[in-house]
């Protein structure tokens, strides 16, 4: 999904408070480097949180949203850890029914219909 999609994917299923901060939660387990969907579903991930981050969290705010946003354009070792820290703080934050909730819901409503993993053609 392209980031219009997903914007349009975003109006269509509109995001709780408390979805967001699912998000906002993968987001930094994907910049921790601990995050095991697929390219693919990365891709779409980051997407997802850019079209839901300015919508208010219930749990993560600002300062998260400021933290994801330096790291996306550095990536050394300590801010790696510490956005690990932070995002296991922000999981137990979010109760695991919660976050496993968010991630059905996202799928049952199609967030991934049609993702594959396709090979790099530059490659």
């Amino acid at each position: 999904m392209t980031a219009t999609e997903v914007a349009g994917w975003v109006r269509r299923h509109p995001l709780s408070p408390i979805h967001v901060d699912c998000a906002t939660a993968v987001m930094l387990k994907i910049l921790d480097g601990k995050c095991k969907m697929t390219p693919t579903e990365k891709r779409v991930m980051e997407r997802l949180y850019d079209a839901v981050k300015a919508c208010p969290g219930q749990l993560l705010g600002a300062d998260t949203h400021d933290l994801i946003g330096a790291a996306r354009g550095e990536r050394d070792e300590a801010l790696r850890n510490f956005i690990y820290e932070k995002r296991v703080l922000a999981e137990t934050t979010i109760s695991r029914p919660v976050m496993k909730g968010f991630k059905a819901l996202i799928r049952q409503q199609g967030l991934f219909a049609g993702e594959h993993e396709v090979e790099d053609e530059a490659a």
